[in-house]
């Protein structure tokens, strides 16, 4: 086959995250988003050295194991779902037979103690950062999520499956306001506008809900044609004016939906970045706080708008249960838990041990561990904001036991030397995408240690990706485990 021909074929596998691969005429091609067992037609977008890509056209007949009439109603559309039309039980077996695909070359399959379930399968997300756009250049405005493969064009999701029903709620009563005030949306292009993102987030525990608005801080777009100053120019106190009660309509608006949960704040964030993120600038509180509690296994977390919070929190509990069980007995031991986020799995470990030490190289992240570990009563976390490669081998401490739980790209190679210099009995490494875990594994293990054992865990039900835990052990070291109650 060459670049721009057309094929049909059915998919024989999807390798990690999304590759469906195909074999024509002899040739294997790569096909992004579709599914084992799926007749679909293809389009050849790139051949480089022997390897055939091809861009998804259509599904002409779907899989055998597929159930489309159980699925999102925006399932296809928006990007953020790609297993939605597989049985749970079916995600679960893609999911394991590809890390273990993955592992095989390295460190072969008797490690794999197979794939534990999320608890829910829908309505299982804690946090969503929908962006305002159009559905089609020039169309009605749309807040939702990016269409598959478009970089601009948004699908509202009013019907997502995989969020509670208070977020759908939230989102179209953010989406009539502003579009019955034909408010502006943020062009990623031309950086004018000034809707951006809509972020919610709502405790699973407890039902609080945390809303901001994202925008930029061009208020005076807001303003009429015929409100500008003598001088033609827009008058600061006129656009703030206008941007004030804009927002408090909004609150209002929101204040008097009928949800199941409670609204702990509602917040006004400005980001003024050319990057299409949620970030912020400035915050402003329009009602209650900027902050709620979320409790996993027994301990409180404080959550905040950027606060990094696993997005499953009842499938959190099963992933830091299964850490637990793989750390074993931490009883006098000093534990580095590096990558440490907001703290949880340092909090998790704390209770027995003689110190936990976490890394991280956020430092609102660091604020809020410490402040965790104080409202949960342990005084024997410390938490320390870098970046791991460059502090872990000045820490006083030395640890017994190490806990890794590091971004995507996995670690940073001198970190990864680093950690392995401490020649620690044990590891436990979390990995949230098995391709980096599968390249540090082959470093690991040709320095001194193997993996003893190591499962997944499904944090993101109807999505392809996958947490996965493994327990490294130093090769002819002697230790005993005993798995805290």
């Amino acid at each position: 086959m060459k670049k721009g021909d057309i094929g049909e074929a059915v998919v024989e596998r999807i390798d990690f995250p999304n590759k469906g691969v195909l074999n024509v005429d002899g040739e294997k091609v790569f096909v992004k988003n579709a599914l084992p067992g799926q007749k679909i037609q293809f389009a050849v977008h790139k051949k480089r050295h022997g390897k055939i890509e091809g861009r998804l056209l259509q599904v002409l007949e779907p899989s055998a194991l597929e159930e489309p009439e159980k699925a999102c109603p925006h399932f296809g559309q928006c990007g953020g779902c790609l297993y939605q039309s597989l049985p749970y039980e079916e995600q679960l077996k893609l999911k394991a037979g590809q890390v273990k695909a993955l592992m095989a070359p390295i460190c072969g399959d008797r490690w794999f103690e197979g794939i534990k379930g999320s608890p829910v399968s829908d309505g299982y997300r804690n946090k969503m950062e929908f962006s305002f756009g159009d559905e089609y250049k020039g169309g009605p405005l749309a807040l939702g999520m990016h269409k598959r493969g478009s970089f601009y064009d948004i699908v509202t999701t009013r019907s997502c499956r995989i969020v509670h029903p208070d977020f759908c709620r939230i989102l179209e009563a953010t989406l009539d306001y502003f579009a019955a005030a034909q408010t502006p949306y943020y062009r990623k292009i031309q950086h004018v506008g000034y809707l951006r993102h809509l972020l919610v987030r709502r405790a699973v525990k407890t039902g609080e809900i945390l809303v901001a608005l994202v925008t930029s801080s061009q208020k005076g777009i807001l303003l009429k044609e015929g409100q500008e100053g003598q001088d033609g120019k827009m008058p600061v106190t006129a656009a703030e004016e206008t941007e004030g009660k804009l927002l408090d309509g909004w609150r209002k608006n929101l204040q008097e939906l009928v949800l199941e949960g409670d609204f702990a704040g509602i917040l006004h964030i400005t980001n003024d970045s050319l990057a299409d993120t949620v970030q912020s600038d400035s915050l402003e509180i329009l009602a209650g706080n900027d902050y709620f509690y979320e409790e996993l296994l027994g301990l409180k977390f404080r959550i905040t708008p950027f606060s990094f919070f696993q997005t499953n929190s009842l499938g959190a509990e099963v992933l830091y249960d299964t850490v637990r069980d793989y750390v074993g007995d931490t009883r006098d031991k000093v534990v580095f838990d590096l990558y440490s986020g907001t703290g949880t799995i340092a909090q998790i470990a704390s209770p027995v041990a003689a110190k936990v030490v976490g890394v991280e190289i956020v430092e609102e992240a660091v604020e809020a561990a410490r402040e965790n570990a104080r409202h949960n009563g342990l005084e024997n976390c410390e938490f320390i904001a870098g970046d791991v490669w460059k502090i872990v081998g000045n820490l006083e401490d030395k640890p017994d036991l190490i806990i890794l739980d590091p971004p995507r790209e996995g670690i940073h190679p001198k970190a990864l030397q680093k950690i392995i210099g401490f020649g620690v009995a044990k590891m436990v490494y979390v990995s949230c995408k098995p391709t980096s875990l599968a390249r540090d594994l082959e470093v690991f293990l040709a320095n001194g240690y193997e993996v003893e054992r190591g499962c997944c865990v499904d944090m993101f039900p109807g999505t392809a990706n996958v947490e996965t835990v493994c327990l490294l052990s130093k090769r002819n070291k002697q230790h005993i485990e005993v798995k805290v109650k």
